[in-house]
C-alpha cells in the first residue's frame, strides 16, 4: 500500500510528548486570521471569527498521553434552507488519548454508546494540539444549521418525511424509548 500524503494542518501546534513530563503540561492556543480562514474553508463555514483552546497534557503511562481541555469558537454557518448566515458561539470540552502503541489504521471499531474511545496513534513522539482542536471543532458543528424562521417548502418537507432516512430515524427514536 502506498503511503498517503496528508495535507499540512491549517492550525498546527505540535507538542513533543517528552516535553509533558510527570507534572503534566498546560497550554493555551489561539488561531490567527490566516489559520481561521483556512479552517473555515476546510469545514465549509461562512466564517470562523475566533478559535481558542486550553489543554492539559498528562502522562498516563510511558507512551500514553491524555490531552483534556476545552475550546471556544465564534462561527458563522450558512442556513441549509435559506443560505442566510447563522452565527453560533461554541464551547466544548474534549479529551483525547495518544498512544505510541496504537495501531496506525484501526480495524474494527466499537461505536456503541459508552464504549471507550480508542487512543490516537502518537506519531513521531508529537501531538498536534491545533489539529486536535480543529477535529473537535468539526465534530461540534451543527450539521444542519437553520436561520430563525427558515422553513422548507411543503413539497420538500413532505419528501423529507417520506425518505428512507426519516423511517430509520423513527426506528432509532423508538429503540431509545
Amino acid at each position: 500500500m502506498a503511503d498517503r500524503v496528508q495535507p499540512a494542518p491549517e492550525f498546527s501546534r505540535p507538542v513533543l510528548a517528552e516535553r509533558v513530563g510527570l507534572a503534566g503540561l498546560s497550554l493555551e492556543i489561539e488561531a490567527n486570521a490566516a489559520e481561521r480562514a483556512a479552517l473555515a474553508r476546510r469545514f465549509g463555514l461562512v466564517s470562523l471569527d475566533r478559535l481558542a483552546a486550553q489543554a492539559r497534557f498528562t502522562v498516563m503511562r510511558p507512551g500514553l498521553v491524555r490531552v483534556a481541555g476545552h475550546f471556544e469558537a465564534d462561527i458563522v454557518q450558512a442556513c441549509v434552507v435559506s443560505l442566510a448566515p447563522v452565527p453560533a458561539r461554541l464551547y466544548e470540552a474534549f479529551s483525547v488519548a495518544y498512544d505510541e502503541l496504537a495501531p496506525e489504521e484501526a480495524g474494527e471499531v466499537d461505536l456503541s454508546p459508552g464504549a471507550p474511545e480508542a487512543p490516537e496513534p502518537l506519531r513521531g513522539g508529537s501531538i498536534d494540539l491545533g489539529e486536535a482542536v480543529a477535529q473537535q471543532l468539526a465534530v461540534a458543528l451543527d450539521p444542519y444549521p437553520r436561520a430563525p424562521g427558515a422553513k422548507l417548502d411543503p413539497a420538500a418537507e413532505k419528501e423529507r418525511r417520506e425518505s428512507p432516512f426519516a423511517a430509520l430515524a423513527a426506528l432509532e427514536s423508538r429503540r431509545r424509548q
